[in-house]
């Protein structure tokens, strides 16, 4: 990717330094010079600055890679939520080398699973962890501390039975809050040399949509070419950093109304308004799987695997416990739909359930 530091991708330090007193640290800022000026800046001859520029360019480019190739890495390459019916329903769990989705209303456990994520996680790979850190970035001041712990012990009391575990766990989840779009973006471009110093297996955003929809006035038409320029950069570098490291990237999203009219892609939802996934269909396009949240219930809630290419449109039934999101039922609880466009798909939102006080 071209944003990746040039060191990453094999020069020197010496010419490395030279180049950065001139502004030049990213493959990108070296690609968009022309030879002449990368044999100035870098004070090499004008042979070695082709050699340089196709060796950056060489390591930027996408590897050639071949079906069977990731035929073999399929069953290496899930990360397990240990909830078996999901994990069977996406053939393993959370696919790593790309983006999950997670958008629905408030309330309905976005941050909750995001956390649960973060402990299993750092789990050993004997308890079907990861065995790694997390980077977790977090743009609402949602994250809790005191959640996460609860959640470790809770879920797993045999394993995190001494306060040593505990604390070994907690320090492996690396914080980021980040409150505007640009600090996000920053928090972004340089998170290579965060994950590889950290060990980072999983990384999570929660949420994308929650300073994009505080800083852009979307009736406006430059705001929206602005907006959707930023959300175009974001996924590009959170396709790179899932598919260069091999490691889930999890984002939790917002919801929105969306307008129905003639010609509608949910022919029953014609001329009128329904709650969908916030930042629109051309987003909807750049994450790989879609999970989708919504009510029941007061207690109960859904998930539908809204979008994925490997399991079918399926919703499973759960609720918000101690330690975590469970499942309810038994282990082969399935219910399959039939799907739309997941850019378009009804949310059921809490509206006025009927609460028995006694």
């Amino acid at each position: 990717m071209a944003t990746r530091i040039l060191k990453r991708t094999g020069v020197s330090n010496e010419i490395c330094e030279q180049l950065k007193r001139h502004q030049i640290e990213s493959c990108k800022d070296l690609l968009s010079l022309t030879p002449v000026e990368v044999m100035h800046s870098a004070q090499l001859s004008y042979q070695k600055a082709l050699v340089l520029l196709q060796s950056v360019g060489k390591a930027i480019a996408p590897p050639l890679t071949t079906a069977l190739e990731l035929w073999k890495q399929h069953s290496d390459s899930c990360f397990s939520t240990l909830m078996p019916v999901l994990d069977k329903l996406l053939r393993g769990g959370l696919p790593c080398g790309t983006i999950t989705e997670v958008t629905g209303p408030s309330g309905c456990g976005k941050t909750q699973l995001c956390l649960m994520l973060s402990v299993l996680a750092t789990l050993p790979k004997k308890l079907g962890g990861l065995e790694s850190s997390v980077i977790y970035i977090d743009t609402e001041s949602a994250f809790s501390a005191e959640r996460l712990v609860e959640i470790a012990q809770s879920r797993f009391p045999d394993y995190f039975n001494c306060k040593e575990r505990v604390l070994q766990m907690a320090g492996r989840v690396h914080l980021f809050r980040e409150l505007t779009c640009q600090d996000v973006l920053n928090r972004l471009e340089r998170l290579e040399e965060d994950i590889i110093s950290t060990g980072a297996g999983l990384l999570i955003l929660d949420s994308v949509a929650s300073v994009v929809r505080k800083e852009f006035d979307t009736t406006l038409p430059s705001n929206l070419i602005h907006r959707s320029n930023l959300l175009g950069h974001e996924a590009t570098t959170l396709k790179y950093l899932a598919h260069q490291f091999n490691i889930p990237v999890v984002l939790t999203n917002q919801i929105t109304t969306h307008v129905g009219a003639q010609g509608s892609a949910l022919p029953s939802e014609a001329d009128s308004s329904f709650v969908t996934a916030a930042l629109g269909n051309t987003w909807s396009h750049s994450v790989n799987t879609r999970f989708i949240v919504q009510y029941v219930d007061a207690h109960q809630r859904q998930i539908l695997i809204a979008k994925s290419p490997v399991a079918p449109f399926a919703v499973l039934n759960y609720t918000i416990q101690k330690q975590g999101i469970c499942i309810d039922g038994n282990d082969n609880q399935e219910t399959l739909y039939e799907g739309t466009d997941p850019g378009l798909q009804p949310i059921r939102v809490r509206t006025g359930f009927n609460l028995d006080a006694t």
